[in-house]
């Protein structure tokens, strides 16, 4: 299982005192009031920051050293990781898309795929699956045709096959 998350996107610089906003990227904002550390990814390069402050109007940060407009500017783009226990918390039934990516798929006994990916579509959210034969579908990640998600033994069912026809 994935043990860091990237959970929050830095924007733009905020104000003169090197303030850069940051848009989580689960929706929630609870989690990271609380972080005294941030670990920082642009690209392939990973650095690690002390947070001085965390501010809710706009949702932003200062980090110690970074103590100008253009300073913090050349941080936009860069993403927030933080240790499993410090990501968003889920709710019954939800899980970390990272904990899906890999996670093989069976239907009637025999393993047809494996997820690479969940997306965000128009109704919800669509799982992009790598099919055996090496085709990609997406199907609708909901009840009716994914059966019990099993992260840490690595594997769900798919309901209905029917559907990657």
């Amino acid at each position: 299982m994935t043990e860091r998350f990237a959970t929050a996107l830095l924007g733009s610089p905020f104000g003169l005192t090197g303030r850069v906003k940051i848009e989580p990227f689960s929706g929630e904002e609870g989690h990271l009031l609380g972080l005294k550390k941030a670990l920082l990814r642009l690209g392939t390069l990973e650095k690690e920051y002390t947070i001085e402050e965390v501010f809710t109007a706009p949702l932003s940060i200062k980090l110690k050293g970074i103590d100008s407009p253009e300073a913090a500017k050349t941080l936009k783009g860069s993403e927030i990781l933080v240790p499993r226990e410090q990501a968003a918390p889920l709710q019954e039934g939800e899980f970390y898309v990272e904990d899906l990516r890999g996670l093989e798929v069976i239907a009637g006994g025999k393993t047809i795929g494996f997820i690479t990916d969940v997306i965000e579509g128009g109704g919800g959210f669509l799982a992009e699956l790598l099919l055996v034969p090496g085709e990609k579908r997406l199907v609708p990640f909901r009840n009716e045709f994914f059966g019990p998600v099993d992260p840490a033994a690595g594997r769900t069912e798919l309901l209905a096959p029917w559907i990657l026809e």
